[in-house]
């Protein structure tokens, strides 16, 4: 063939070629930074859910805060509520047993819960806190509800919720299904010692959004302590 007849064909073929191999190329990059943002989000919740446990209802003071944003700051975590890219929910949950019903006066004169403790047997919120930016992402568990005759006042500082009502409002119950470390025998919680909490570290972060490769969606993960 002269060397006429082949000219533009290598052309041809690099244009045809990039058809695949840009968007490969794309895809796998736009892969990668949400696999790393994904990890990234894992670590976050391991760590402050860690810290969390340990410090317990004192979480709310501005210094741990600083810390999160701190270990969020490759994630664009801000320490400023209601901005950054990524959220993290701390939440505070005990089980209602007869011991909660008879702390807040809802038991008779057996000591038997009444139908005034209203969320006796049920998972509730004791403390919620929320850092960052809190419209990345909302909670699997939920949130307390605040408004309506059920709402229960979640102090705006502590994110503490008062005993009596969460032991007798319903706003106050968490949606927590599939784990349920009490087994109730005769009004008596058996298994996780009585009137001990558990700890939820939740976070999420932005995903790189590049469409058609990625919509952007939030990266979760979560914790218990």
């Amino acid at each position: 063939m002269r060397r006429s007849a082949k000219s533009g064909v290598a052309v041809l073929e690099f244009t045809l070629s990039s058809l695949v191999l840009v968007p490969l190329v794309l895809g796998t990059g736009v892969m990668g930074v949400n696999l790393i943002r994904n990890l990234g989000t894992i670590q976050l919740a391991r760590d402050v859910g860690h810290m969390y446990a340990n410090t317990g209802s004192s979480f709310y003071m501005s210094g741990y805060t600083t810390i999160m944003a701190s270990l969020g700051a490759d994630l664009g975590m801000s320490a400023t509520a209601g901005q950054g890219s990524v959220v993290i929910i701390l939440s505070t949950l005990k089980y209602v047993d007869s011991s909660d019903c008879s702390a807040v006066g809802a038991v008779d004169t057996n000591g038997n819960p009444t139908s005034a403790c209203t969320n006796y047997t049920k998972w509730v919120f004791v403390q919620r806190l929320v850092r960052g930016n809190s419209s990345v992402r909302t909670s699997n568990l939920g949130s307390p509800l605040v408004s309506g005759p059920t709402g229960v006042t979640v102090n705006s500082t502590t994110g503490l919720i008062s005993q009596s009502d969460y032991t007798k409002k319903a706003g106050a119950v968490a949606i927590f299904s599939g784990v349920n470390p009490y087994s109730v025998v005769n009004n008596i919680a058996q298994g996780l010692p009585t009137n001990q909490v558990l700890y939820v570290a939740e976070a999420a972060a932005t995903g790189m959004r590049m469409p058609p490769f990625s919509s952007g969606a939030a990266v979760y993960s979560w914790g218990m302590f």
